[in-house]
């Protein structure tokens, strides 16, 4: 594991579970609606790229027997403590091997636009459909670029507490459909310590996206809007749903 490549990611978790983490908990009705159906009520899932485990926390709750992996340690640290029925490693979404398989394979909160190369992105669909058994579902959503274009560029914010102050600018560039997150963070502990974290995303198309899931196997694949399929308000955010035959 390279740790430097995860170092942004490790500054950032603090912050991401105090303000960001709940996030995934809240896409639970989705599952309820395209997963749980469909998968044994104690049925196995894999939380990919699993962040702060929240949602791994909600799933447990459920019933589910969850596996988290996340490249990053201090991700990884929290999600320990806030899933403690999960069962967590740090691995990284591109290369990772298990014997286990599962009924099913999620990754919210646009994780996977963390990947700068469509190659990556194929690397990862490639593992998840390994550790699949047979008819399981891979379900994860993506920032899209109505997304990047109205939530990401040219925004800023500022967010204050009495133990630390965040502030967040963001920006896309259209031409290499890249979009850059900055965060400075200031938090008090014996004193007050500054943190500058830079994270980007890679936008994809549908095309791109439905086109590798189908070269590495998937069928049945879905795409749904946030918005308008699915009732949330996530403007520019998309669904993918795939099955292994």
């Amino acid at each position: 594991m390279n740790k430097e490549l995860y170092s942004d990611y490790n500054n950032f978790a603090w912050v991401y579970n105090r303000h960001w983490g709940s996030y995934s908990k809240s896409i639970v009705p989705v599952l309820e609606k395209l997963i749980f159906p469909y998968i044994p009520q104690n049925g196995k899932i894999l939380d990919l790229c699993c962040g702060t485990g929240q949602l791994a926390n909600s799933l447990t709750e459920k019933g589910y027997d969850v596996t988290g992996i996340d490249g990053s340690e201090e991700m990884i640290k929290f999600a320990r403590e806030n899933a403690p029925k999960a069962n967590f490693l740090i691995e990284d979404a591109r290369s990772f091997d298990f014997s286990t398989c599962f009924n099913a394979t999620l990754s919210v909160f646009d994780s996977l636009n963390h990947l700068m190369e469509l190659k990556e992105l194929e690397a990862v669909f490639k593992n998840v459909y390994s550790v699949l058994n047979p008819g399981g579902l891979f379900l994860f959503d993506l920032n899209m670029e109505e997304g990047f274009e109205k939530q990401w560029d040219k925004s800023s914010f500022n967010m204050v507490e009495d133990d630390h102050v965040c502030a967040v600018r963001s920006c896309y560039d259209r031409d290499n459909k890249i979009g850059k997150f900055e965060i400075t963070i200031f938090r008090q502990l014996k004193v007050w310590e500054r943190t500058d974290v830079t994270l980007c995303q890679r936008c994809y198309s549908e095309v791109e996206v439905v086109s590798v899931l189908e070269k590495t196997g998937f069928k049945e694949i879905e795409v749904l809007d946030a918005i308008t399929d699915l009732g949330l308000k996530d403007v520019g955010r998309t669904y993918f749903l795939g099955k292994r035959k």
